[in-house]
């Protein structure tokens, strides 16, 4: 009799040890949740607007980001009406902020698993850039999800969208805008890439690289997203949001380079 009482709290504790632990783990499960969103992206676009001379603030708006709820990766610079003055800023979609998440969780997953990155641009390089993209592959693996891989994420993603929210500014600042915006609202939320001469172009990333370290931002995640773009075997039409169609990208981290080492040396300076 004590032995079949013995065997009945062993099978009731069993019993409850099935009911209760899934449920504790589940809240202790690695969360796949991004941390960086909306409100990181507008605090990045402050950031670069307070390190600009105040020549160049004057035109902009003071919290110089505009966040809208579309799927597709937009980012581009855009005019807003500030009272009685009109004032630059950056349209940037939640499309381009999970794009560059995922660009920046990808990167961050290479460095454990090698190859990882090429394969989600041959993945990103079938897609037009109407819809949402696509997520990296079997990103459900909690191996990509590590404090470690994370904190890596999130330094690339602050990086990458730092440098493409500084080159819209940049437009605004040396003139580019005024000069194309009339081809642009032609179209609607057409990338201003598509118009922009390649001296234009330069001028812009140079002026942005400056922008980015004197926020202490470094020119690593530019230097990846712009070699993302140059691997993919066909640059699809949302790539036009970040570099020009016909821009060869293949010497932009010489260039990013060269520019960091011009600052450090005290030689990158504002036009």
């Amino acid at each position: 009799m004590n032995a079949m009482r013995n065997q009945m709290r062993i099978l009731s504790a069993a019993a409850w040890f099935a009911a209760v632990i899934p449920a504790w783990a589940a809240p202790n499960a690695v969360p796949h949740v991004y941390p960086s969103g909306v409100k990181i992206v507008t605090d990045l676009a402050t950031d670069l607007y307070e390190t600009l001379p105040a020549k160049f603030q004057n035109g902009l708006l003071p919290v110089p980001v505009k966040v809208e709820n579309m799927a597709a990766p937009v980012i581009t610079p855009i005019a807003v009406n500030d009272g009685n003055k009109t004032r630059g800023g950056v349209f940037i979609s939640e499309g381009y902020i999970n794009l560059v998440n995922r660009l920046a969780h990808a990167k961050a997953i290479d460095k454990i698993q090698p190859g990882y990155f090429q394969q989600y641009l041959l993945q990103l390089g079938r897609e037009s850039g109407s819809g949402s993209m696509p997520e990296p592959p079997n990103i459900v693996d909690n191996r990509y999800w590590t404090d470690e891989v994370m904190n890596e994420q999130a330094s690339y993603f602050n990086e990458m969208v730092s440098m493409t929210l500084a080159l819209s500014l940049s437009h605004h600042y040396l003139g580019h805008y005024n000069q194309y915006a009339s081809m642009m609202l032609a179209g609607k939320l057409v990338p201003i890439n598509n118009f922009i001469t390649p001296a234009s172009w330069e001028a812009g990333l140079q002026t942005a690289t400056l922008n980015c370290l004197e926020c202490a931002v470094p020119v690593r995640g530019g230097m990846v997203l712009f070699e993302a773009l140059d691997k993919m075997p066909t640059r699809p039409a949302w790539a036009a949001f970040i570099a020009p169609p016909a821009a060869s990208l293949k010497n932009v981290s010489a260039q990013l380079k060269e520019y960091e080492r011009r600052y450090f040396d005290g030689g990158l300076k504002y036009p």
